[in-house]
């Protein structure tokens, strides 16, 4: 069974952090999952919220502050004060991570209301490249069409995953116009009819967010390739 570890080991250390990044990779996860959007100064950052209430101590968009400003907050305190040092970690200091552990990221990105969605993803694509990372580590996803499209432009060579919570009628068109490598559904939505027909047409199959593996366990015949989870231990992880 393969797993990907969503926001990193989210239910052993706060989400979207490094902290919760490393105790994937020392879990032995070869996937993480993790969100990215703008700060004010163009800085792409890992956090989920378009806001800073639920998973930091500060106040306010992340689109209205700057890296620095963001920074000046605890990410952790919230989950447990022995987290109160982590900060909401730049794309960056991630890729830095990944590369040195040779953990494979699924970046999604993150796009809310007014949200510039070329410059997302044009800021993103300026970071990786100066990463130096391997594409072959980086697997983007989005709910996004239009952001994806703009990422099979800007870096072709990366993969693209499309998100929905329910499937589309339009559903492989649109993965044709993406030439998509993946499809990343609500496991709550799936049937074995649908997940039939994504496998037929070669598409690699990730669900999200099942942290009880019961409830997805006749996913797995239905050749479901992976689950997105905040709960890894509960699998019999098997690496890939």
């Amino acid at each position: 069974m393969q797993v990907m570890a969503h926001r990193g080991y989210s239910s052993q250390a706060p989400e979207n952090t490094l902290a919760a990044f490393k105790k994937a990779i020392a879990f032995g996860c070869q996937w993480i999952e993790l969100d990215v959007q703008l700060t004010a100064d163009q800085i792409p950052v890992v956090i989920h919220d378009q806001t800073l209430e639920r998973c930091t101590d500060g106040v306010g968009k992340i689109a209205d502050l700057t890296f620095n400003e963001l920074t000046q907050y605890s990410a952790g305190h919230w989950f447990d004060q022995t987290f109160s040092d982590e900060t909401v970690p730049s794309l960056e200091a991630t890729l830095q991570l990944a590369k040195q552990h040779h953990i494979n990221l699924n970046i999604e990105l993150k796009l809310y209301p007014e949200d510039d969605e070329t410059l997302l993803c044009q800021r993103v694509a300026a970071v990786i490249d100066a990463a130096g990372i391997a594409k072959e580590q980086l697997l983007f996803s989005s709910f996004s069409v239009t952001a994806l499209a703009a990422m099979q432009h800007i870096m072709p060579e990366i993969r693209r995953g499309l998100l929905w919570e329910t499937m589309p009628a339009d559903a492989f068109d649109t993965l044709t116009m993406l030439g998509a490598f993946s499809v990343h559904c609500d496991y709550r939505h799936l049937n074995r009819q649908q997940a039939a027909a994504i496998k037929q047409r070669g598409y690699a199959l990730y669900c999200y967010t099942p942290n009880q593996p019961l409830e997805v366990e006749g996913h797995w015949q239905w050749g479901v390739d992976m689950m997105i989870t905040d709960k890894p231990h509960r699998y019999v992880y098997k690496k890939q």
